[in-house]
Formats: structure tokens, sequence, C-alpha cells
């Protein structure tokens, strides 16, 4: 399995290290390949080099079975090639998992007829093909003859259930800010919430345009409601989503977004928008709130409603905690990761129930 390091900021890191800590890897005869890693161009170039040259050992004593490729857009994408044609050439199966939220305009504005063409036949000659939700499985097979494309969510642990606390005015995004991302949108909305809620927080925790974020801000006169975090991992995570009442994230594109899934499974009810795969986690006015891209004053809306009526926050974060126990847990989704795995060779391996916390 090739991917981004555990400790890397973004989606790929969050799923795989979902599958390390639900016990996959030591189930399974995986050895997880980092590609890439947070830092300078030389540390990113050095951590690929040693990646493809442990690759060609393993492949030079025949250790290789199965290649299994988390990819993204541009960088990422390339990167991955010589590995997926190293395994093609050699008649290995191959599985390229599509995260990115961004692909199609990657592929549709960012790549000439010649790169188009060379992202289609990875695709057409895969083994299998996972994407995160059917809008995208529906979207690859535009561009894709692959019959063999299937739509496996990301998987979410279940977090101990959290203890009762008193309800605030603490809205909470975490990861990669910037227009994208709808992190504008979010500063604006506190702007035109912040009257009506004196109390109001939003916390922002993640990397990427913070400094404009905080600049924005302070242009709307609400820099000292708005908590710049910086990239939030372990307690530090856990604590910003146990002590958020709401969760927004208000992107233009998305693929499944962790962060999302992650938030709904701490009991959070969600306002985000309906692109990507989030349809398939947030029902509009079920587990929170789905509004169009760019339309501050709906978001501001959704946002003052759920901060106004506790009641209805709770009941939309339970909800929303039962739609991840049921659909996006380890439990639900591993066992559709493992079965394509059986298909290519891995059956004997693979045991009848994964484990994982318990709601």
């Amino acid at each position: 399995m090739i991917g981004t390091h555990f400790s890397t900021m973004g989606g790929i890191s969050s799923v795989v290290n979902v599958y390390r800590q639900a016990g996959l890897f030591e189930r399974l005869p995986v050895e997880y390949l980092a590609t890439h890693c947070d830092g300078g161009g030389g540390a990113k170039l050095g951590i690929a080099a040693r990646a493809l040259a442990r690759y060609l050992l393993l492949l030079l004593r025949g250790e290789v079975g199965l290649l299994h490729m988390h990819v993204s857009s541009r960088a990422s994408f390339w990167r991955k090639l010589p590995f997926f044609f190293l395994a093609e050439r050699l008649g290995i199966p191959t599985i390229v998992h599509l995260h990115s939220g961004e692909f199609h305009l990657f592929y549709g504005e960012q790549c000439g007829p010649r790169k188009q063409r060379l992202i289609r036949y990875v695709f057409d000659r895969a083994s299998r093909v996972i994407v995160l939700s059917q809008k995208w499985q529906e979207w690859l097979q535009t561009i894709s003859s692959n019959p063999h494309i299937h739509a496996i969510y990301n998987p979410v642990q279940l977090p101990p259930p959290a203890p009762a606390r008193a309800p605030g005015q603490t809205v909470l995004v975490l990861g990669r800010l910037g227009k994208l991302k709808g992190s504008y949108d979010l500063v604006q909305a506190l702007a035109l919430l912040a009257p009506r809620f004196p109390a109001l927080q939003l916390v922002m925790g993640g990397d990427g345009e913070l400094e404009a974020g905080a600049a924005r801000a302070a242009e709307l006169e609400v820099a000292p409601q708005l908590k710049l975090l910086g990239w939030a991992t372990g307690a530090a995570k856990e604590a910003a989503l146990r002590g958020a009442d709401v969760y927004a994230l208000p992107s233009y594109n998305e693929g499944m977004p962790m962060s999302v899934l992650e938030a709904m499974a701490y009991g959070l009810p969600v306002v985000t928008t309906p692109v990507g795969g989030i349809p398939a986690a947030v029902s509009d006015g079920v587990e929170g709130f789905l509004v169009p891209p760019g339309d501050v004053a709906a978001l501001a809306d959704r946002l003052g409603q759920l901060l106004a009526d506790p009641a209805l926050a709770q009941r939309m974060g339970m909800a929303a905690r039962r739609k991840i126990q049921d659909t996006f847990s380890t439990e639900a989704v591993l066992p559709r990761l493992q079965a394509l795995y059986a298909e290519l060779g891995f059956a004997s391996a693979v045991p009848p129930a994964v484990t994982g916390r318990a709601a």
C-alpha cells in the first residue's frame, strides 16, 4: 500500500491511520510505503525515492502480490505512476484509490490531451478502482471504461460517547483553510451572526491561509471571535471536537471529507454543502443542514438556527453519530475493502469480522 506519511496533514493520512487503528495492517500482509511527507522539496523527494527503492526490492524478491495506491490530484497522482506501471508490467493486481475532491478540475482544466490519455489509461487498466461516493463513481465512469469502479466510503472509528455538557456557541472547522474550503464564507457568516450571538466563537484548526483568514476577520471586526488552532492532532483535536457545538465545512469541492465524518462521530450537527460525497453522509434537516456553496446568508442562517436551538442541535448530532455507526464505521466499511482484497487473491488472509470500538 502506498500513500502519504502517517503524520502528514490531509485526508489520505487520516484514512490510512483509521486502517491502522482498526488493525487492518495486523490482519493482512500489508507493507505501507510512504511516498510523500510534509516539509520542503528535499524531504518530499527523499521519501519518494526511498519508497520507490523499497518497492523495487520487494518486486525483485517476488513479495508484492497486490498494489493499493492512494492518490489525489496533481503531484500525488504523477508520483504514483512508476509504482503502477511496474506492477502492471509484472502482472500484479492494482487498486487505484481516488481521494481528491477536485480531480474533475485537475483532469478537465489542468491537463492537456496527452495527460488526460495517461490518466484514463491508469483508471482503465487498474484491477479495481475505489472512489469515495456514488457521485464520484458516476463521474469516473464518464472518462473510464473500467467495469470495476467501486464506491467505498471513508471509514471512521467511533469515539466513546461525549459526556453531557452545557450548550455553548462554538462553531468548529478542521482541515486546510482557503477559499475552496469556504473558509472566508465562514468568517463572513461569523460577522453576520456576531450581533445576535455575542459569545459566538469560530474555531479553525488547520493549515493553509491562516494569515489571510485572520486579516479578513479583522476587516469585518470579528477578530476576537476567531480562534486559529493550527493543525490539530491527538488530544488537541479531540478537545476541539468535544468542545464544539456545531461543525461547519462550506466547501466548493469535496470527495468524502474525513473531518465531517469525524465530527459526526463525535455527535456534532453539521452545516456543509451538497458537493462530492457529502450528501451520502449528511441529509438536509437530519444530521445537519446543506447550503449552496458560496451562499453566506444561508450559511449564517443555518448556523444561527442550530446555535439558537440546542435541542435541535442535540437531535441532529445524535442522528449524525447513528449515521456514522450504521454506514461509515470501520465495522461497516472495512469488510468491503477486504472483499476487494479477497477478489484479488487475499481471501485466506481476510478474517470474518473487523474489530473496533463500539458506540
